[in-house]
């Protein structure tokens, strides 16, 4: 037997639901870009780096030097995005920013990473949208199959390990690891 209490305040009615309020960007613009990132970032033909490096560019990303970009990556809207120097994105990275994603420099998100700007909010009976930035510090280390969630900052050289979800800030050269993540020891870099 539960001992959860059961709420009869409201119900959920998806028919009110209007998002006329986000405006990411012109139409044209999210259109095209639907169609960039389908043939030439989320692919899995053999695209060089440089390519997508100068796509990415044209629609507004902010890159620093030296970005890696492997096959599968799905970036949501480029011009929301920035980051530093020497970053690696793995296979079927997801970086699903409806809201600013800032990545530092020497940061790894591994193969599967989902980092996520967007979510609902089930108080409402209209399931509302919600945005919320994400930024990655230098040095983190996201790993496989990992989820950073709206709002969240990790900070520097911060590791969320495989398959963890990051609902809270991470700690500078903390290693993070569980659903919701939690703290389980200090990274140590040999100098």
């Amino acid at each position: 037997m539960s001992s959860m209490p059961v709420a009869q305040e409201g119900k959920a009615d998806f028919s009110r639901y209007n998002i006329d309020w986000y405006k990411p960007g012109p139409r044209w613009k999210i259109v095209l870009w639907f169609l960039v990132n389908s043939l030439i970032i989320n692919t899995y033909l053999p695209i060089p780096v440089s390519l997508k490096r100068w796509v990415l560019r044209l629609f507004g990303a902010k890159l620093g030097q030296e970005v890696i970009i492997k096959p599968g990556v799905n970036i949501k809207y480029p011009w929301l995005l920035k980051t530093g120097d020497h970053v690696w994105i793995g296979e079927q990275v997801w970086i699903d920013n409806l809201s600013d994603v800032v990545i530092g420099s020497n940061v790894c998100l591994s193969q599967g990473a989902l980092i996520l700007t967007g979510n609902h909010d089930y108080r409402q009976p209209t399931f509302d949208l919600t945005t919320r930035p994400i930024t990655l510090d230098d040095g983190v280390w996201i790993g496989a199959k990992a989820v950073v969630c709206a709002g969240v900052t990790c900070h520097s050289h911060s590791v969320l390990a495989v398959n963890s979800v990051a609902t809270r800030p991470l700690e500078a050269y903390g290693i993070y690891q569980g659903n919701p993540a939690v703290f389980v020891r200090q990274r140590h870099i040999n100098p």
